[in-house]
């Protein structure tokens, strides 16, 4: 009974728009038309996944996901386990480094767009004016209607933000391990590098994979970045599953088929979820 409040707000707010979604992508679904496309068929009921099949824009858009996630979740995974050594390593002021690092986490996505849309300005964008100032380039440069540019900078902003998240994941991993492992490596004369490669890296495993899945399913929703940013351009080519199945059901009302795409992204993040906590029981250790 104590969880019953718990349980039902879950039910409301995350089982009913789930199973709602899966029905709405096996109709027709068009807000303009509701009451002929909202009725479920046998014969037409994976239209809306035979389209996806044939759509252009749809692969691109899961080539662009795929590869916007492994480079920002692997960026952001080695600078942010480079700033948790460093930081593990530091005796006075750990705490106010810490805070410092969360103030990015701080920030809603949304405002986190808007401030890098800003900062890649073609016309008053600080990237633009300081390297101009520098004399990197000699006329400012439209980063975010640019290839490979566009892409690039949208990653930028997504490793800022989600940097701190996981170099304090993985601090309190780091912090967490036992000093005697360590003493006794250094009794037996290994260095920092033999102590960082053999000792931390395979003691900070399961840290890894918890932060990497957390980290995967919260880039995967970055929808707001890439909307505010570039909004999927130029022609496509930073568009990704969750703006282009966005770009569906509000600009074209095809809710259907929209939630089809929706629900492969949704296949997509639970089959990496899975194998991330396969990984996850596998590397179970013990001190």
């Amino acid at each position: 009974m104590l969880i019953a409040p718990a349980v039902i707000i879950i039910l409301v707010v995350v089982a009913y728009p789930m199973i709602y979604s899966l029905y709405l992508s096996f109709t027709p679904y068009n807000l303009l038309r509701p009451e002929k496309t909202l009725v479920f068929s046998v014969d037409t009921m994976f239209r809306n996944y035979g389209k996806l099949l044939g759509d252009r824009i749809f692969w691109r858009s899961v080539g662009n996901t795929v590869i916007f996630l492994a480079v920002t979740v692997n960026l952001s995974y080695f600078i942010a386990l480079g700033l948790s050594q460093l930081m593990a390593l530091v005796s006075r002021g750990q705490g106010i480094m810490r805070t410092l690092l969360m103030i990015p986490m701080m920030f809603a996505p949304v405002l986190v767009g808007f401030q890098f849309a800003w900062f890649f300005n073609a016309t008053v964008g600080l990237v633009n004016n300081a390297l101009i100032a520098l004399h990197v380039i000699q006329s400012p440069k439209p980063w975010l209607i640019d290839v490979p540019s566009g892409m690039i900078s949208i990653m930028i902003a997504t490793i800022w933000m989600n940097i701190p998240m996981l170099t304090i994941i993985l601090l309190a991993g780091t912090l967490s391990l036992p000093r005697e492992v360590f003493e006794a490596a250094e009794m037996d004369g290994a260095h920092a590098w033999q102590k960082f490669r053999h000792i931390t890296m395979p003691l900070l495993r399961p840290f890894t994979l918890i932060a990497l899945t957390v980290l995967s399913l919260d880039i995967a929703r970055a929808y707001d970045i890439v909307r505010i940013m570039t909004g999927g351009g130029p022609a496509h080519r930073t568009e990704m599953i969750w703006t282009y199945a966005g770009r569906l059901a509000t600009r074209d009302s095809q809710y259907g088929l929209a939630s089809a795409m929706s629900m492969v992204g949704v296949v997509l993040g639970v089959v990496f979820t899975l194998y991330l906590f396969r990984q996850l029981i596998k590397s179970r250790v013990v001190y």
